[in-house]
This record gives structure tokens, sequence and C-alpha cells, in this order.
């Protein structure tokens, strides 16, 4: 029912009964059309059944009826111009906020406003819908930023999306305000602990016991930091270079399988039969036999050495190439990758873009997985190495500790071996870069830079350097280069990308890193790719996965897919420390 009525904004809410895999949108899809009226403005009067949230974001009509004015101002409105919307893709803005009216009929003043829009971030935050809460809270602050609370509520969310820098940043803001606030310190505090920064967050730990003698939390989590700060320094007392490799002494060939052992045997090479075999005793729970752990691991760390730094990939005429972003130790959902994708063969390639490991309590599975089908299929199998696939994020994150669990350490050691032995990029048909973080800080890095960059002269990718920025920097929508919302690298705009394609003759890059809640995303003008292969992130973030299949016409196509269920097994199971509890 159209009535007109005098306001800068018009619009119309379509309500339809297609559901949404969105917590906050599951019963209705939600269309907005926005129409220009050129004599008259217009309001929808909607009866329906909608998500709590929608309703306290506009003003009711007189007969309780729920009443929408378009977020869209007038003047830009097109005729027949489609919005599609989930709740986090709204585009609220301070000039397009619909201004809310008190009982009395009287206008909300800002400060009201403000805390009407943190509940609605708090309601978005508890949906795990990290993005959005992200808006409110923005919005929030844009109109009332003196209040501590909205800047420490936006630093856990933003811890929720690993954007670290960010809330270290706002945490700062909120402590600003008010240096008695205790969550801003124990949010700061955790952030630091996230990107590896144990001696910043012992401070902010100590001044929150200081505040509150009492929290039981604070005290452990102050202990657990202490320990790590002396932890990180004896690891830079023994840390030498060229270790000999804990392969050395290690004679695979004269360890005894037990006749007890149920799974099929494996000789001097890998076959599809123990691959098979090895894919369905994790699914059921088991391990393989240390021996094939360390016949696999040293067989592929061996041929990953020999790579290039950037490997150089062409398609044939009857091959398809798979491109899977981050994993992230999620077995099950692999396994869904493969039921609808198909699995590994000689003509259906795969290269997996970094980050399978950590996190997910299922990183030994896929690390194993994905080794064997290298070992089989050396030239049409691919790895490429992610920031997670490092000593330090190992020691944080779980895979050290699930290595420990299911294994030993030696096996670990091993894993970091063959980890520090794999190519940082892979150039698909001379057309596509892939790599797991993104570009560089210097305009003048070519692909001959990468082709000649020795990555076997440092193991670990450091603070700064081509290998840092390779595996952990991100896309921003502003031009040029800003700093990192993780706190580690940097960040670069669509110009940089533009000049970096060009100077390369690229169509685009392809990376990996971040949850997209698509599973994917197309920014800088098509020319920079996000693919993330792990759906419903850490059982947290209601994301899809996706991968992206490439023929040898230089295709692009994209496949979504949900997370599947799995053994009730937390993510970061295996992490050794208390400390990542607060990021769960």
């Amino acid at each position: 029912m159209l009535v007109p009525f005098k306001s800068k904004y018009c619009g119309v809410l379509q309500i339809s009964p297609r559901s949404q895999p969105h917590a906050a949108t599951r019963s209705r899809h939600i269309r907005f059309i926005a129409i220009c009226a050129s004599r008259k403005t217009e309001e929808t009067i909607v009866s329906a059944s909608l998500p709590p949230w929608i309703y306290s974001l506009f003003p009711k009509s007189t007969s309780g009826r729920f009443r929408y004015t378009s977020i869209f101002p007038k003047q830009n409105l097109r005729p027949c111009h489609p919005f599609v919307s989930t709740p986090r893709m709204f585009p609220w803005s301070r000039k397009a906020q619909p201004e809310p009216e008190k009982e009395d009929g009287e206008m909300a003043t800002p400060e009201e406003q403000a805390v009407a829009l943190k509940n609605q971030g708090n309601k978005a935050f508890a949906a795990h819908d990290w993005p959005t809460a992200i808006d409110f809270y923005s919005q929030a602050i844009e109109l009332n930023d003196k209040e501590p609370t909205f800047w420490s509520n936006r630093a856990q969310a933003y811890m929720k999306t690993e954007a670290y820098g960010y809330a270290i940043r706002d945490a700062t803001k909120a402590i600003e305000l008010n240096p008695g606030m205790i969550k801003a310190y124990y949010r700061r505090a955790t952030a630091y602990v996230a990107i590896l920064k144990p001696k910043e967050a012992v401070k902010d730990f100590q001044t929150c016991v200081k505040i509150d003698p009492g929290n039981k939390d604070a005290k452990l989590k102050l202990v657990e930091c202490q320990k790590a700060v002396r932890q990180l320094a004896f690891f830079e007392a023994i840390e030498v270079g060229d270790e000999p490799s804990v392969a050395d002494g290690l004679d695979v060939d004269s360890m005894h399988v037990e006749d007890s052992y149920d799974g099929v045997r494996l000789g001097s090479e890998m076959t599809q039969e123990f691959i098979d075999d090895m894919t369905e005793r994790f699914k059921n729970g088991k391990t393989i036999h240390k021996k094939y752990v360390y016949q696999i691991v040293i067989a592929v760390k061996k041929l990953v050495y020999d790579e290039p730094t950037m490997v150089e990939v062409e398609i044939p005429e009857d091959v398809e190439l798979t491109v899977c972003g981050d994993t992230h130790g999620q077995y099950f959902d692999l396994m869904e990758l493969f039921r609808i994708n198909g699995t590994p063969s000689d003509k259906h390639w795969y290269l997996f873009n970094g980050d399978f490991v950590d996190r997910g309590s299922w990183s030994t599975e896929i690390a194993l997985l994905l080794y064997a089908n290298k070992w089989l299929r050396p030239k049409n199998f691919f790895i490429n190495r992610g920031n997670h696939e490092t000593d330090d994020m190992n020691r944080v994150y779980g895979f050290e500790g699930e290595c420990k669990a299911k294994y030993n350490e030696r096996i670990f050691k091993l894993f970091s071996e063959s980890f520090s032995a794999l190519p940082l990029a892979t150039l698909v048909g001379k057309k596509y870069f892939v790599l797991h973080g993104g570009l560089f800080s210097d305009d003048n890095v070519t692909l001959d830079d990468i082709r000649k960059l020795d990555r076997h002269k440092q193991r670990q990718p450091g603070q700064a350097g081509l290998m840092m920025e390779m595996l952990w920097t991100d896309p921003q929508s502003e031009p040029g280069r800003g700093p990192s919302k993780r706190g580690v690298g940097m960040q670069f705009g669509p110009d940089v990308t533009r000049r970096f394609c060009e100077k390369n003759g690229l169509e685009a890059i392809i990376r990996s890193h971040e949850v997209r809640m698509a599973g994917y995303e197309e920014e800088h003008d098509g020319k920079c790719i996000t693919v993330f292969s792990a759906p419903k992130y850490c059982d947290m973030t209601e994301n899809k996965g996706a991968f992206i299949n490439i023929g040898p016409d230089l295709k692009l196509r994209f496949t979504q897919f949900d997370a599947v269920p799995h053994p009730n097994i937390r993510p970061m199971a295996y992490a050794n420390s208390s400390m990542m509890s607060s990021l769960m």
C-alpha cells in the first residue's frame, strides 16, 4: 500500500518468502527497490513478520504497522535501481539514516540514536554477523565519539574479523576516554596476543589485575603471557641458521609397522589406494602410522624445495584447475568441497593457496592429505605457503599442539621444515598471479623479482620484506597504501593493483587470507580476487566457502558451498595457551 507523505527519502520495501542463509534474515528475503519520485515522495506501509532488529531501526505508524522510509536520499535515486541486501550489506550512512522518533513524536537526540545503534550492533554481534556489528558501532561513534563503550565494542567485533590492528586502535581510544575501563584493556591485550606481541599484552593484563584484583581470568591470561614472553626469548636465543634437519639420523626404512595396524600399507611410493584409505581413516577419527607420516612429509619437503619460488602453470586442453583458499584445519568441509567438485586426478588439478593448518582441529589431517596428493601428482597438485605455515603462528594457533597430541614433536618440526620449503606464489596461464596475502609496498616489484627471490635463505617471513608482504598484506578500497588492519604488514589500494597487473601483463591477482561472507569477492575493478574455502569459519562466522575453477580458456568460474557437521571438537582445541580462548 503506497501513500504520499513529505520526506526527503523515498523507497519501497518488498518482502518475499525466499529463505536466506544469513542468521538475522533466515525467515525472509528482503529486496529493496529504490524508486525516483519526481513530484512527490512515497512511503510503504508493510505488515509482515520481520526480524526484530529491523523494527527498531525505523519509526512505526499510528496503526502499529511498520513504516519504512528509504535509506536512499531522493537525489541519489534512479528509476528501478535495485539493491538486494542482507543486513551486512545495508549502505547505512550518516546522511541517509532515517531519524527515529520518541513515543511522544519528538526526534531522538544524537546520543539516544547512538545508543540505539549500539544495541543493534550488539544484536548483530550475538548473531555472529561481525561486519554488520562493525557498521552499527561505527554509526554510533559518528553520532557520539565520546562514549568509550562504542569503541570497545567495535574493538571486539574487529577481533572477530581478525582486524587486530583496528581492534588495538579502538581499544586504545576507549582507554583514552575512560582510563578505568577494564574491558578495553582486556580486549587490547587479547589483540596483542593474536598478533604475537605478548610483551605489550602483559602490560594490559597487569592493568586489568590492578583495576580488578579478583579477576581470575585476567590473572590466568597474565601468567600465560609472561610464559609466552619467556618462550620467545628462549627461541630467539637458540635460533641459528642452517641448523640440521630433524630428519637427520631418522631411519624411516627400519621403522616397524605393527601387525595390528588396520590401514593400507605404504611402500616407497604414494598410491591412490593409500590416499583413499587415509581419507576414510581421518573421517573416522583415526590417524596413520608415524612411519607413514615421516615418509610423506620427507618426500614432499624435497619435492617443494626443488620447485621455484613462483611456480608457473599452463592448463592443458583437457584439464581443469581448482584454486582453493584457506581451509584452516576444517577437514570435513574440505571433504564437502571434494564431494561437490571432485577429488584430485590427472585431469583435475588443484592449487591450495596457503593457510591449510591452524585454528581448525583437523590440521594434521588436511596437511597429510594435501601432501599425499602432492607426492602422488607432483606436476598437477600445487601448494602455496600462507602466513599460518610459520612457526610462530603454529605455536599459538594450534598446529604445534595438534602434532604433539596426535603424533610427536619431531613430526611438528619436520612439518615446519617443509612449510619453509613451500613456494610463495603460482602464476596460472601467465594471467593470474596467485599468492596468499597480497601486493607490495614498492611499485617497482615485478614477477621477475619473485622469480629471483631465494626463499630458502629465510625460513620465517619476519616483519618486513617481500616474503612477509606476500603472506600478510590485504586490499583496501581507498587508493594508495595504508597501515594494516591486522597490525602486521600493510594494505594496498585499487591503483596499486592496477599498476602491478599492467606492468606484469596480468588479468588479476588471486589471493586468500581473509574471510569473505560469500566465500569470495572481486575487488579493485575485478583485478583483486579473494577466495576463502573455510565455511562457517571457526564455527563462529556465518560465511560460505568458495573455490575457483579455471579451464584452458582461463575463465574464472566461482562455486560457493556451505559448512557440514563435524565431530564435537571445538576449533583450536590443541592451542597451547588459554590466552587464545578469548578469540573464540
